[in-house]
């Protein structure tokens, strides 16, 4: 028997990526794990309205996705507990510009360089609706064929409300090859 827990969002865990922009001529970076695909050629960054990287990304309409792994995960951590607006992140990662203008984490495992084409307000958050322009991926994650290699690239994941970060796990199946009944 389930028990009804009310309208919980139970969607995670979910991807940790840091969401980089430039304001002005420094870069500045969100922890966030509310980024998620609407399609198979959109993707949606979900920040808080009080964000200071909002307004620069609204302005810009250019952000990168960054997404993290446990070797940049403490730096990850800290551009999610300080503000902008107080706090200069521009030298928390050593970064550089990509072919769209926007500021990547070199350390990044898996940079992708956005342009917003439409906004979606809800309440307490400015969600950005984006089109990628380019995906760079570290040599090391790709395969023979040239396609992401998740085995090797492990993001970091993040569960709420309990605030952990979690590792990638081991495989357990292929999509649509499991036969009905059988146990995995």
């Amino acid at each position: 028997m389930k028990e009804n827990i009310g309208p919980q969002l139970a969607l995670y865990p979910m991807p940790v990526a840091v969401i980089g922009a430039m304001d002005g001529e420094k870069p500045t970076w969100t922890l966030v794990a509310h980024v998620g695909i609407i399609g198979h050629d959109r993707v949606l960054v979900s920040l808080a309205a009080p964000h200071f990287i909002n307004g620069i990304i609204k302005e810009n309409k250019m952000l990168s996705i960054n997404i993290v792994d446990e070797g940049i995960l403490p730096q990850a951590d800290y551009s999610g507990s300080v503000s902008g607006a107080k706090t200069d992140k521009s030298n928390l990662f050593g970064y550089e510009i990509g072919e769209a203008g926007t500021p990547m984490i070199q350390k990044s495992p898996l940079v992708m360089e956005c342009t917003v084409v439409d906004e979606y307000d809800s309440p307490g958050f400015e969600s950005f609706i984006c089109t990628i322009n380019n995906t760079y991926v570290e040599e090391q994650h790709l395969n023979e064929a040239g396609k992401i290699n998740y085995h090797t690239l492990k993001p970091v994941l993040f569960e709420f409300p309990t605030y952990e970060y979690l590792k990638t796990g081991a495989v357990i199946g292929k999509c649509l090859s499991l036969k009905n009944g059988e146990s995995i």
